[in-house]
């Protein structure tokens, strides 16, 4: 059986849940607390140098780290990984996508407001996690105005992607009243066979 270390309320290790879950993929969770120092034990970092999670350990002992290659891994042969090259790119696509112009200004704006203390000078890194993280939010608008997910007309592990932080924006400051075609997409990954919440 696969077990699965991460952080509940993490946006990355939900996201490997959620593919988990949709796959009727058996697994053991292990929670791993991050701000409690958690993955920079000595056993920890046996399993993910990096000392992050989620990290993923296979039936085999050997672990893989990352949450989009974890989701890449989990749904390879799936209906969640489309089989065509362009399809499979357009995939990749979106998932560079959601780690270099989404998640480092949604999930960061998250991170501070959300677990770091109100008098915390992270605070001043906000408006300008904002303002790219609006970007990124209007680049999603634009697409979802003509497309009803991110990749092959179908739901996919780039939906799962983008939504693990999208659908908790507002805990990072950002108003999602702005993009109706953003919250109608959140609105039908939630209504994906075996759909899980975060926490």
């Amino acid at each position: 059986m696969l077990t699965i270390y991460g952080m509940s309320d993490s946006g990355n290790c939900y996201k490997v849940k959620l593919a988990a879950q949709q796959l009727g993929v058996a697994y053991r969770w292990v929670e791993v607390d991050s701000t409690k120092g958690e993955t920079r034990t000595r056993e920890f970092l046996a399993r993910n140098p990096n000392g992050k999670v989620p990290t993923l350990e296979l039936e085999d002992g050997s672990f893989l780290p990352e949450s989009n290659a974890i989701l890449h891994y989990l749904a390879d042969g799936s209906a969640l990984l489309p089989a065509g090259r362009m399809e499979r790119a357009r995939v990749l696509q979106w998932m560079f996508f959601e780690q270099y112009s989404h998640e480092p200004y949604v999930a960061v704006a998250r991170f501070i407001l959300y677990y770091l203390p109100p008098d915390s000078p992270r605070r001043a890194e906000l408006p300008r996690l904002h303002e790219r993280g609006y970007q990124a939010l209007s680049v999603m608008e634009q697409h979802l105005a003509r497309e009803p997910f991110f990749a092959a007309q179908k739901y996919t592990i780039a939906d799962i992607a983008l939504y693990a932080y999208t659908h908790c924006a507002a805990d990072g400051g950002f108003d999602l009243a702005r993009y109706p075609a953003v919250k109608a997409w959140l609105a039908r990954v939630e209504q994906q066979p075996r759909f899980v919440r975060m926490g």
